[in-house]
């Protein structure tokens, strides 16, 4: 390995800084806001440390919270309480956001055929993944430096928020080291996102397993160190070390995998598929619903195990909200009524915009096909335009109500078995899950409109949940005014099972979703498709 292979390295890192300005400040500024609103809140929603230390020992009490948001070492810390979720929960989407973003700049960018292009001037071969590796490093001390001042702002203390900054900046080390391992098996940059999300996936799992039985176990995972860190109680800084080294390992291992593979291969040999396709199997649709068929599993048994967890906690909610500033902030997300029934009234709601992600990576696909030429071989084998668009819609429809009935079933199963009754959970619940529907069909066809005008804009899809999210979870902290938070489709969903169906808001979001894709096939069907 010779300097010149890294020839090229800074400009790089420049253009990974360029083409993610807009992705990584928006993903940053959203986690920043939510670990503020989180800090800010607490005090106010737990005035004194009595109430503070009641709730922190009922976290403690029941394994569905311990197993979701890890446990509370210190009960007596307003950080640690604070950032309970913050700690591993949200730690989660801090490596999803940088397995996104190397993904973005290593393996797309092969198969793509950019890498290449790139590779004939005078860019050393180790430059790329160099690059994205030192760019999106730097992105991670950024969030982690933000993360710490807007904490302090929220209130807490300054060396614990630095601390807790750190495990942040440490665990999106250790991502980018996750995510630039994994894409070196795979020619296939769907392959190398489901290596990276599975890895993120085990060590979740293991710090559930080590935070519920075995604490040694949760020694073992970087999600587990974010809560051995002790950032507001006794801060142990020698566990941020453990981040580093890991990273730096995870670096030095990608790097050699990466020398012994071939530009666009994988260290993994793709296996060749049928030579004679099914007699079905000869039109859009079924094309569609092959591709995205192991994706949809993933999501099922994700959305299986998420809801089954949210479910199981309900019943335990009420030795949670001992104040009456929490009892009026659990009222707000859900009106009056049972607090264990508000609370899966929020959490179907939340759940609803990450099935939102779903119907949107299924329009992001659609515009990638387009953009390698995919979609012109479909049109070009007999399919009509009118089918290669219904395929979209009903992958990308069909499957979010797949999902949100599939969170409603286990929701109440988990609900049920938890103590809160079989019979009526699945009454309430799945009715309720599957009321989010609409809101997400507006959302995902303002993605297939983004994606009709231009096949390389479905990022507008993504901006335009990011936009709605952020009203709904940040519209009430930000002191927005009413008529403007009521914008986000997400608003309009009532608070099932608490509150009652309202036909009327449902009905309106379907014409709108549907008015909205009436606009995307008229833009669809008279541009040139690449």
């Amino acid at each position: 390995m010779s300097s010149q292979s890294f020839a090229g390295t800074a400009i790089l890192v420049r253009q990974v800084w360029r083409r993610d300005r807009v992705l990584a400040s928006v993903w940053t500024f959203l986690l920043v806001a939510v670990s503020y609103a989180s800090a800010s809140a607490t005090a106010s929603l737990y005035s004194t440390e009595a109430a503070r230390v009641t709730a922190a020992r009922a976290i403690n009490a029941s394994p569905a919270i311990v197993a979701l948001y890890g446990p509370i070492l210190d009960v007596h810390s307003l950080g640690e309480f604070a950032m309970t979720k913050m700690t591993v929960l949200y730690a989660v989407f801090v490596a999803v956001m940088f397995i996104v973003l190397v993904r973005r700049h290593t393996r797309v960018e092969e198969e793509s055929g950019q890498t290449e292009l790139v590779g004939g001037t005078a860019v050393g071969r180790d430059a790329p993944l160099a690059a994205a590796v030192l760019a999106t490093s730097v992105i991670a001390v950024g969030l982690g430096i933000l993360t710490a001042v807007a904490n302090v702002a929220g209130g807490l203390p300054l060396t614990g928020s630095l601390a807790f900054g750190g495990s942040w900046t440490g665990l999106g080390l250790v991502a980018i080291g996750v995510a630039a391992v994994a894409c070196q098996f795979s020619a296939s940059a769907r392959t190398c996102a489901s290596l990276a999300a599975g890895a993120i996936g085990v060590l979740y799992v293991m710090r559930a397993v080590g935070d519920t039985s075995q604490e040694w176990v949760s020694w073992l995972t970087p999600l587990g160190w974010g809560t051995r860190l002790r950032a507001y109680s006794g801060t142990r800084w020698w566990v941020l070390g453990l981040y580093v080294v890991l990273a730096l390992v995870l670096f030095g291992v990608a790097q050699l995998l990466r020398a012994h593979r071939d530009l666009g291969a994988g260290l993994v040999a793709a296996r060749p598929g049928r030579t004679h396709a099914e007699s079905w199997f000869g039109n859009a649709q079924a094309l569609a619903w092959k591709v995205h068929a192991s994706t949809l599993l993933i999501w099922s048994v994700a959305s299986a195990v998420l809801g089954a967890v949210f479910g199981a906690i309900a019943p335990n909610l009420g030795d949670l909200l001992k104040s009456s500033q929490a009892l009026a902030m659990m009222q707000r997300l859900g009106g009056t009524g049972v607090i264990s029934k508000t609370l899966i009234a929020a959490e179907l709601s939340i759940i609803a915009v990450v099935v939102t992600c779903f119907a949107l990576s299924v329009v992001a696909h659609a515009g990638a096909d387009e953009a390698a030429g995919r979609t012109g071989h479909v049109l070009c084998s007999g399919s009509s335009r009118w089918q290669t668009f219904a395929a979209l819609v009903t992958v990308a429809f069909v499957g979010s109500v797949w999902l949100m009935t599939v969170i409603g079933i286990f929701v109440s199963l988990g609900y049920g078995i938890a103590g809160g009754g079989l019979g009526s959970a699945f009454a309430d619940v799945v009715p309720a899950a599957v009321d989010q529907v609409p809101a997400i069909f507006v959302v995902a066809a303002i993605g297939v409109l983004f994606f009709a005008i231009r096949g390389h804009w479905t990022v507008g899809g993504w901006a335009a949940l990011v936009a709605f999210l952020t009203l709904g979870q940040l519209g009430e902290l930000l002191q927005l005014p009413t008529w403007v938070i009521d914008l986000s489709p997400f608003a309009h969903v009532p608070a099932m099972p608490v509150s009652d169906f309202a036909p009327l808001s449902t009905a309106v979001l379907l014409v709108v979703a549907t008015g909205i894709l009436a606009l995307a096939w008229a833009s669809y069907r008279s541009r040139d498709v690449v």
